[in-house]
């Protein structure tokens, strides 16, 4: 039987997107986290822009807060590759993720041309490879790579040994995606997962997907997605990343009371799906 609690959990930005960096450190530990996600680059030019690349006191203030309390920085987020993209730019950001040593950088493909898309992923891994840092892709439904199977030629067509995929339940079911297909992917794809729920029930249109992504997700083991199939079909010891965001429980609940209950929750997501096997 597998030892769920030799899993290491990490805290996702996009959990407690409300707090800054080192807030978001200080949150994962007292939570009893072992990581955290910090999201470096916003994804939308809605969210807001922390000045922590390069020299900045956001950025050593962050960097004191890692050695202060332990607490490891999983992935950084996010790079978009698309029809203009100049990998080279991406560099500042790969130098402040491997000072926060940080293992995976958090990819999405936003370039309809999948030929040009797995070729800058492979500049992406050829900058970050002297840097120990994984740049792994993310399919979302909405992007143009937008299932595991779409991702896996783009991460085979690279053919780099430090990329891989991410899989995001959610993500992963709006897609359509099968734990059959996932399980026939090559494990070494496979750095972690990233952990949360969301009605069975799929969106009818792109603003429902969006919104249900962003902002309003479920708590582990309390909606519809088969997340014991998906934690099955992959390597059993991946660190698990929870991001759950939820607008409205957070206007009611600090981040660090919505992160201990979603570590519990996920602890009894895992506890269930490895009891029976």
């Amino acid at each position: 039987m597998t030892q769920h609690h030799s899993r290491a959990l990490s805290l996702s930005a996009l959990t407690v997107l409300e707090l800054t960096p080192p807030q978001m450190v200080e949150c994962a530990a007292q939570a009893g986290y072992d990581f955290v996600g910090l999201r470096l680059v916003p994804a939308t030019d809605h969210e807001v822009r922390h000045e922590i690349i390069g020299a900045t006191p956001l950025k050593r203030e962050t960097l004191a807060r890692l050695r202060d309390t332990g607490v490891k920085v999983l992935d950084v987020e996010i790079l978009r590759l698309k029809p203009d993209t100049d990998v080279n730019a991406y560099k500042p950001m790969l130098d402040t993720a491997a000072e926060f040593g940080a293992r995976y950088v958090l990819v999405a493909g936003n370039d309809p041309d999948e030929a040009r898309t797995a070729d800058r992923l492979a500049q992406l891994c050829d900058l970050a490879a002297p840097l120990g840092l994984s740049p792994s892709l993310e399919p979302m439904p909405w992007t143009d790579v937008k299932d595991i199977t779409q991702g896996a030629r783009v991460v085979k067509a690279a053919a780099r040994p430090n990329t891989g995929l991410i899989i995001d339940p959610l993500h992963f079911d709006r897609a359509g995606s099968s734990t059959e297909t996932l399980r026939g992917l090559p494990r070494e794809y496979f750095g972690y997962v990233q952990f949360c729920d969301a009605p069975a029930e799929r969106p009818a249109d792109l603003d429902t997907l969006l919104f249900q992504a962003r902002c309003e997700r479920m708590i582990p083991g309390e909606g519809g997605l088969d997340l014991a199939g998906i934690l099955r079909a992959l390597p059993d010891h991946l660190p698990v990343s929870i991001e759950v965001p939820t607008q409205q429980w957070a206007q009611t609940a600090p981040a660090l009371e919505r992160a201990r209950k979603l570590r519990d929750a996920t602890l009894g997501v895992l506890e269930r799906t490895y009891a029976t096997t």
